[in-house]
């Protein structure tokens, strides 16, 4: 019998409502509502506009359910680290600051005072990121102590609307894991850390394991919390073959590049430590082992840029504009803070950094566009490079979900910076292991079939080889 699931999948640029339609072992994937993820900016300040996202989930909640009148459930995925304070009677104290916001700058000193940075990723297994909610709370601590006092629970974005639509104040795993605030054996809050950094741990709200059901709509549709982490999401959707097959690494490419493998248990080796690589909860006790690289960031800010001044142009344009365009080589590394921040001249910003240290700066869009991708690409390359050291071993494959497995400039780039076998696809990926993890939770999935095996009947990824 057919089912049908509702997903949320909010990415830090633009959200979506994604209905899925599981029958005979495949899913059906169609969109009924998309709309731009809404940030107030004032002066410095950067937040999320929590009652506009409300507005636009309730949009798209009431079009699926014309759509689908059985509609079985809905699940959230989100961005990590944001969170939402809430007071006592569960309102916001305040929205939530985007991870951006640069609120945060000089928060992990500040923490690493109290709590050696061995020890803190010995505990947590989490890379070093100043946007981490870690270093959020400790922001709200020191910044906002008045705000601080007054909040009695913290839920983090995707934790947020699941309450909103009618379930527990809960915290998923795959998205608390992303705080820096895990134990990363036990999957519980590690609340000897919480307590040395003054961070009230009466705020961190109960953890439950991915693909838990915790309540319903006032309509009646079951409320999932799912892989509520919009990486574990797509990392669930990879179209890998459990039954064997070459081993593989792969990259959720979207507004950040996340390159990892998918482990049974958390690799907290000194040179896992020395790398930055970060262990986060994935579905069904596997941890994503992996590295946050910049992703398509700079180039949605330059493709902002060139639209607020007004010539516009669509990313499958700007994408033939770089083909045509000469290489980039050598390439500029993006992860440089420098890149960080939103921007209203990124295009300026690309080019007076290729000045600034002798590079050739890009004349043209094409150039500033395919800079980016040969930038991306041999950035692919370092960080597996560094991964295949730390696992001990070859990884031939290399899995690209996400939006930018639609851009076959960077996935042929990244073939030939890698010297090893790219699968594209699916792009939705995260919305499909959103909506997969529901059909389980819920009993939809087919007996004796996969997330992946019904991954695998319903999508067909694009194969790239290195020439050379």
């Amino acid at each position: 019998m057919a089912s049908t699931h509702l997903a949320f999948d909010l990415g830090a640029g633009s959200g979506r409502a994604m209905l899925g339609t599981l029958a005979g072992g495949r899913l059906r994937v169609d969109e009924v509502h998309r709309f731009a993820t809404p940030v107030r900016e004032r002066g410095e300040r950067l937040t999320w506009d929590l009652e506009a996202l409300w507005d636009e989930l309730r949009t798209g909640y009431e079009r699926a359910r014309r759509a689908a009148p059985a509609l079985a459930s809905l699940s959230v995925d989100s961005w990590g680290v944001d969170y939402v304070p809430l007071d006592r009677d569960g309102v916001p104290v305040r929205a939530p600051y985007c991870y951006r916001d640069p609120r945060t700058a000089g928060m992990m000193t500040q923490a690493l005072a109290e709590v050696p940075r061995s020890e803190l990723y010995a505990a947590t297994g989490v890379q070093f990121m100043e946007v981490n909610t870690l270093y959020q709370a400790l922001a709200d601590r020191i910044l906002e102590p008045d705000m601080t006092a007054r909040t009695a629970t913290r839920l983090m974005i995707a934790d947020y609307f699941h309450y909103r639509f009618g379930g527990q104040a809960v915290a998923e795993l795959t998205l608390a894991s992303t705080s820096q605030l895990v134990d990363v054996r036990s999957g519980d809050w590690a609340f000897d850390l919480i307590r040395r950094l003054e961070l009230a741990p009466r705020t961190w709200p109960p953890i439950v394991p991915p693909s838990t059901p915790i309540g319903r709509t006032a309509e009646g549709v079951a409320v999932v919390a799912g892989c509520s982490h919009d990486t574990a999401s797509a990392v669930a959707a990879v179209p890998a073959d459990a039954g064997g097959g070459p081993p593989w690494a792969y990259v959720s490419s979207g507004t950040w590049s996340l390159l990892g493998v998918e482990r049974t248990a958390p690799l907290l080796s000194d040179a896992a430590f020395q790398a930055n690589f970060t262990n986060e909860a994935g579905i069904d006790g596997t941890v994503r082992f992996l590295k946050n690289l910049t992703g398509l960031w700079v180039l949605q800010e330059c493709e902002r840029a060139w639209r607020d001044a007004g010539s516009p142009a669509g990313y499958d344009e700007l994408t033939r504009q770089a083909e045509a365009a000469r290489s980039a080589q050598p390439v500029v590394d993006f992860d440089d803070p420098a890149f960080a921040q939103r921007s209203d001249d990124m295009p300026d910003r690309i080019r007076r950094h290729c000045r600034n240290r002798g590079l050739p700066a890009p004349r043209t869009r094409g150039e500033t566009v395919r800079l980016i991708l040969e930038s991306l690409a041999q950035a692919y390359r370092r960080k597996l490079r560094t991964l295949e050291a730390l696992v001990g071993e070859r990884l031939p494959v290399l899995h690209i979900v996400g939006g930018g497995a639609r851009n076959a400039l960077l996935c042929r780039l990244t073939a030939e910076a890698c010297g090893c076998t790219v699968v594209a696809g699916p792009a939705e990926a995260t919305a499909i292991g959103n909506l997969l993890v529901q059909a389980r939770a819920t009993g939809a999935l087919p007996a004796g079939r996969s997330i992946r095996d019904v991954v695998r009947a319903s999508v067909t990824p694009a194969i790239y080889q290195p020439e050379r």
